[in-house]
């Protein structure tokens, strides 16, 4: 009982972790069918931001993480202006060519800023209260961690503060307009440019997020980002590549799956546990859980 809800808690951790990366995968390809694979590295380097900030400047946890949120949001937004806004009506195959990339350069930036050596936070540069021993005891003898309580906390209130956003808003209902028929929008006086990049900032502000709390949990080095993206993106493509409650949904489900999967199969399958329910879900259901079937959409 004990094993099962540390797992189930492992699990949800992971699973809010990637949601809350998916849903940059998910704006971005909803309103221009673009699938920016330098999501990823904006990931990480909320990461290295963060633990610049908080172990070497010795800014405090709380003010270092509205930080990196602001760094990785402009950092987004002058990626979709640099790279991809000029590329808005070539090929797809440009754009995605341009994300991968963008991707190896940013991944390639970070070794050269902060080497290959991996790096974690020292325990005096984090709250106390996320310290390993710090823990809520649960039933069956096992332990809820403080941090693990507080990522699962935090990811769920930003879903749902994205949620209202995207729904209750005027910027969310352009983005929603902008995704049903960007050229509609467009003549009905929706400025889509500016559209198009606050929805980078949020899935930038969001993956730094992320890797924050992947840094509180895991070693930070440039490569992290490759196979948290990719996960991430799988759980985008189960949940409906383009629907943003489906990302959420999948990125939990990916992170159930994976670390289950680990704990009663093998853990040598785990890197391979999100490209198998990506593969599978792309041969049976290619729009996902929530998607909607188009014919327009790649």
């Amino acid at each position: 009982m004990a094993q099962f809800l540390e797992q189930l808690i492992n699990g949800l951790v992971l699973g809010g972790i990637y949601a809350l990366i998916a849903v940059g995968y998910t704006m971005v390809y909803g309103i221009i069918q673009l699938i920016n694979f330098a999501h990823g590295e904006i990931f990480m380097l909320g990461a290295y931001f963060s633990f610049v900030l908080v172990a070497v400047l010795h800014v405090p946890f709380w003010v270092a993480l509205p930080i990196c949120m602001l760094l990785c949001a402009g950092i987004g937004m002058a990626m979709d202006v640099i790279a991809y806004r000029p590329l808005r009506k070539a090929p797809r195959l440009s754009a995605l060519i341009t994300a991968i990339g963008m991707s190896l350069a940013l991944q390639n930036l970070a070794r050269i800023i902060w080497g290959a050596r991996q790096r974690t936070f020292p325990e005096d540069a984090i709250p106390a209260l996320f310290l390993s021993e710090n823990a809520i005891p649960l039933p069956g003898g096992a332990d809820l961690p403080y941090r693990d309580f507080f990522i699962i906390l935090f990811a769920a209130v930003l879903m749902i503060l994205l949620n209202r956003l995207i729904y209750l808003t005027k910027i969310g209902k352009a983005m929603r307009a902008c995704a049903q028929n960007p050229v509609a929008a467009n003549l009905m006086g929706i400025q889509t440019n500016r559209v198009i990049a606050v929805a980078f900032a949020i899935g930038s502000a969001l993956g730094a997020v992320a890797g924050v709390m992947v840094g509180l949990r895991e070693v930070i080095e440039p490569t992290m980002g490759y196979y948290k993206g990719v996960a991430a993106f799988a759980a985008a493509v189960l949940g409906g590549i383009g629907n943003i409650t489906g990302a959420m949904i999948g990125g939990i489900l990916i992170g159930l799956a994976e670390v289950l999967g680990a704990g009663y199969i093998s853990s040598g399958y785990r890197l391979a546990i999100a490209y198998i329910i990506m593969i599978a879900v792309i041969l049976i259901r290619p729009s996902g859980l929530f998607g909607k079937t188009t014919g327009t959409r790649a």
